[in-house]
C-alpha cells in the first residue's frame, strides 16, 4: 500500500521525498505503476473516490460507520470493514472533537419551573417536546449569537435566529419561527436552561399564547439540556472551529447552510437509525 499512497499523493509531494519517508525506491514504485491494475485494486480505487466525495460533502464529520451507511443509501454496495480499511489507508479521519463549553451561565433568580425531561431524553412523536439554547460564534468583527429550537423526536432544527447581541429578540424570533413552521398543538413541552432570556415577560407571554408547558434544566447543569448542547457541539466541531470568519455575515451564511441544507436534510443521525431529521420526520405519524 506504500506505492498506492505515493500514487494518490503524487501532486502533493515529490516522489523522491515520499520514497525516502516510506523507505521504498522510486524504481520499485515505477515497476508497480506499470503493472496492470487488478480488479480488486480497481474496485478499491473507485470506492475510495466515493468515500472522498462523502467525506467532503459531509464537512469531514463522518467516521467509518456513517460513511458506510451513506454509501449504502446511495446504492454503493460495500462492506463496513472495507470502508474503514480504505479510509485508514488514505488517512481519512473525521475532524477531531473539541470539548464543548457553555455559552453563558444561567442568571435567572426567580423560581424555575420543574424539569419535565428525564434521561433518556425521548419524545414519542414530533412536536411533543422542543429543546432550545443559545451559543456564540467568534468572528473578526465580534461575537455572533445563535439561538436554536430542536424537536426532540426528530432532532430537526425547527427554529433559529442569529443576532449581534444575546438580546430578547434573539430567542423570541427562534420560537416564533418554530411555531410558524410547525404549528404545534397546545401542550407541547418547551425545555430550556435557566437563562434569563427564557424567563423574560415577553418570552413567557409567547409560551402562554402558544399553549406551551415550561420545563427547565437544573441550575448550571448543561447535561439536562444535552440534545441542544449536542447540536452546538456538532456545529462547532464540524464547521466553526475550522473557520476564521472575517465578518458576522460570513458566519451567518455558513451557519444557515449548515442548518438548513446539511444538518436537517443530509446529516445522518445514529439516534435516528442513520436517517436525516427531514426523512425521519416524513415517516412519523402524529397522534390523533
Amino acid at each position: 500500500m506504500k506505492y498506492a499512497f505515493m500514487q494518490a499523493h503524487r501532486e502533493d509531494f515529490e516522489l523522491k521525498r515520499m520514497g525516502r519517508v516510506l523507505q521504498v525506491s522510486r524504481s520499485g514504485y515505477y515497476d508497480w505503476a506499470r503493472r496492470e491494475e487488478s480488479k480488486s485494486s480497481q474496485q478499491d480505487r473507485l470506492l475510495l473516490e466515493e468515500i472522498r466525495k462523502i467525506h467532503q460533502q459531509t464537512k469531514e464529520a463522518y467516521g467509518a460507520t456513517k460513511t458506510w451507511r451513506a454509501l449504502k443509501q446511495s446504492g454503493t454496495a460495500c462492506g463496513k470493514h472495507r470502508v474503514a480499511r480504505l479510509r485508514r489507508q488514505a488517512g481519512i479521519e473525521a475532524r477531531r472533537k473539541r470539548k464543548f463549553r457553555l455559552a453563558y451561565k444561567a442568571r435567572n433568580t426567580a423560581p424555575a419551573p420543574p424539569n419535565l425531561l428525564r434521561w433518556p431524553f425521548k419524545a414519542d412523536y414530533p412536536d411533543q417536546i422542543w429543546v432550545t439554547d443559545v451559543t456564540f460564534i467568534p468572528t473578526r468583527s465580534g461575537w455572533l449569537y445563535l439561538a436554536v429550537m430542536l424537536d426532540l423526536h426528530t432532532r430537526l432544527v425547527v427554529g433559529w435566529s442569529m443576532k449581534d447581541r444575546p438580546n430578547q429578540e434573539l430567542v423570541n424570533e427562534a420560537l416564533i419561527m418554530a411555531v410558524e413552521q410547525r404549528r404545534p398543538k397546545p401542550g407541547l413541552i418547551h425545555h430550556s436552561d435557566q437563562g434569563i432570556l427564557y424567563s423574560s415577560g415577553s418570552y413567557l407571554a409567547l409560551l402562554k399564547k402558544y399553549g406551551m408547558l415550561r420545563s427547565m434544566s437544573g441550575k448550571g447543569n448543561c447535561y439536562d439540556n444535552a440534545v441542544a448542547e449536542s447540536f452546538f457541539s456538532s456545529l462547532k466541531n464540524e464547521i466553526v472551529h475550522h473557520r476564521n470568519y472575517q465578518t458576522r455575515d460570513e458566519a451567518r451564511t455558513e451557519i444557515f447552510e449548515y442548518i438548513e441544507l446539511f444538518y436537517n436534510r443530509k446529516r445522518l443521525h445514529q439516534s435516528l437509525n442513520y436517517q436525516t431529521p427531514m426523512k425521519y420526520k416524513s415517516e412519523r405519524v402524529l397522534p390523533n
